[in-house]
């Protein structure tokens, strides 16, 4: 199962006998509040103009809890995950197509839960909307209800010990920018640095400048030159949970199975008892 979809895809499932349920999870990471800029309000941009048949699933509230801690974007109670799903029209019988402002972050944490959760079939679309060369409607659908029930453990998940042990013993991505990982800046968690042992693996580099994944050979190859080599266990985790669903979309489009750490470096750094590595080495 394919794990992306390009936008004239899209738009022939959706005329399909058996359209997909398409989730519009715009969003956007509020560093800008510091700067005293306005904050990115996620359902005045759906109101505004969304692919027809889209639902808005926000992700501070549907795709995770509060912040505590286990970082800033922790895995969502499962009850209301799963009936934010359910309001928006998910079954487990009918595919889903998840989209976002064309970062591809908040689609992928939501393509990762419902994976995690054990749906069959959902995929992001490559590019978000900005790709999408259709109409847009202001309406808010009403989709009948869905059956989707989470069951959790469908795919891989780390915690925090865990994470430790790959980055020893197989492989550790770490998805933030370089500048984070060396611990150069830290614009957000409590310190700078990196997990001992993980690997500086920039999430962005696995797009083109249009914001869609490179071809899946030159993915697979960018990530096997990192140590991601066949038979090995591989493992991704960003700032909170977010990005590193991304780079797991990333390798799932590369052919590579990978884990993610949700509780990701905000959850780790909160914790002075564990070891921070900085630099551009591993360690």
């Amino acid at each position: 199962m394919n794990a992306i979809i390009t936008a004239p895809e899209l738009a022939s499932d959706l005329a399909g006998t058996n359209p997909p349920v398409l989730l519009d999870v715009r969003w956007q990471l509020s560093v800008a509040k510091t700067a005293g800029e306005p904050s990115f309000d996620g359902p005045a941009e759906y109101a505004a103009g969304h692919i027809p048949s889209a639902v808005y699933v926000d992700l501070d509230q549907e795709l995770a809890s509060a912040p505590g801690v286990h970082g800033r974007h922790p895995l969502p109670d499962t009850a209301r995950f799963g009936a934010a799903m359910r309001r928006a029209g998910v079954s487990t019988g009918r595919p889903v197509v998840v989209y976002d402002g064309g970062q591809g972050w908040a689609a992928a944490r939501a393509w990762w839960l419902l994976r995690w959760t054990g749906h069959p079939d959902v995929r992001v679309l490559d590019g978000g909307l900005p790709s999408w060369e259709g109409s847009l409607e202001t309406d808010a659908p009403t989709p009948a209800e869905g059956d989707f029930t989470p069951e959790p453990g469908a795919v891989s998940l780390l915690d925090a010990d865990g994470a430790a042990a790959l980055a020893r013993s197989g492989v550790l991505f770490d998805a933030r920018a370089g500048e984070r990982y060396r611990g150069e800046v830290e614009p957000i968690d409590r310190v700078g640095g990196h997990i001992p042992g993980a690997l500086s693996a920039p999430t962005n580099e696995n797009v083109g400048t249009d914001g869609r994944f490179l071809p899946a050979e030159e993915l697979a190859a960018r990530f096997k030159s990192l140590g991601a080599t066949e038979g090995a266990d591989v493992g991704v985790y960003c700032g909170s949970g977010v990005s590193g669903a991304h780079e797991v979309l990333a390798l799932a489009v590369a052919g590579i199975p990978a884990a993610l750490y949700v509780g990701s470096w905000s959850e780790w750094s909160s914790d002075p008892e564990r070891p921070v590595a900085v630099g551009p080495d591993p360690q």
